[in-house]
């Protein structure tokens, strides 16, 4: 009895230690996080039904309300797994003054399966004959452009003519889509490893108005697999042959692999894209 007392006594004090568990969870005191805002935002998808995406805006530190700043903005695909990991980053990057202050926001679906409306298969590709599902990009982009972009910034200090764009793996081929043959509703893109493994066909044609494309930062990692390193090699020793029809770099990033280049993609895409601003 006395061995139980003592050991009840100690879960009691550890519990208390720990504090009990809280719904109101206090995440400003993740300080890396910043202020980040949500928003719920309803669109159609290409067949006419209405796809949920989950918004997540991360204001820079200096950010006032009714201030005349408008800050650039980077929006990152697949915001579920990049925006919690980037908008941290973003935060020691700005403590390095390698970047200056940008909004971030992360365009989310709430889930990794597609049963559960994770819908980048369509959302971020060109057409493919291997997946029939594929091929919603200008759909999408057209989404961004014409509903969620000015909703945005009529309500936050963004500045529309300085969106960026952030996406790997099929979000990189978004990406490439976009800074190629899309509507340009961006500044700059940075595409990370993107997977062109069903379609790079797609990706071979002029580039349209090459004088009006987005910038292209465009990263590809030394240990990515074999199924997505070998079109873009094919991607990049054809468009190597041609002189530039847009403004683009091309990295390499030695000892990362398909997942593991994303923070080092966007820390040298932005560096890179300011750098090299008018």
């Amino acid at each position: 009895m006395k061995s139980f007392i003592l050991l009840l006594a100690g879960c009691l004090m550890l519990m208390g230690c720990a504090g009990a568990p809280t719904q109101n969870i206090p995440w400003s005191k993740l300080q890396g996080l910043g202020q980040v805002d949500y928003r719920l935002w309803s669109t159609h998808k290409l067949d006419g039904s209405l796809q949920d995406y989950h918004i997540f805006i991360r204001l820079p530190e200096e950010y006032e309300a009714g201030q005349t700043q408008h800050y650039p903005t980077v929006y990152l695909l697949d915001g579920g797994l990049n925006f919690p990991l980037l908008a941290s980053y973003y935060r020691l990057l700005r403590l390095m003054n390698e970047i200056p202050p940008l909004i971030l926001v992360g365009i989310a679906y709430g889930s990794d399966d597609w049963r559960e409306g994770n819908n980048r298969s369509q959302d971020f590709t060109l057409p493919s004959e291997e997946r029939e599902f594929w091929g919603g990009a200008a759909h999408f982009e057209a989404q961004l452009r014409d509903r969620l972009f000015p909703r945005l910034e009529q309500d936050y200090a963004m500045a529309p003519d300085r969106r960026i764009l952030f996406g790997q793996s099929l979000g990189g081929q978004f990406a490439l889509y976009t800074s190629m043959y899309g509507q340009t509703p961006f500044y700059a893109v940075i595409a990370s490893n993107p997977a062109l493994h069903r379609n790079p066909g797609e990706f071979l044609a002029p580039v349209l108005s090459p004088a009006d494309r987005p910038k292209t930062f465009l990263s590809l990692a030394g240990e990515d697999n074999v199924e997505f390193r070998v079109p873009m090699a094919a991607w990049r020793a054809h468009w190597h042959r041609r002189q530039p029809d847009w403004q683009r770099r091309i990295a390499d990033l030695p000892g990362h692999n398909h997942l593991s280049a994303n923070p080092e993609a966007f820390r040298q895409g932005l560096k890179w894209v300011f750098e090299t601003a008018p």
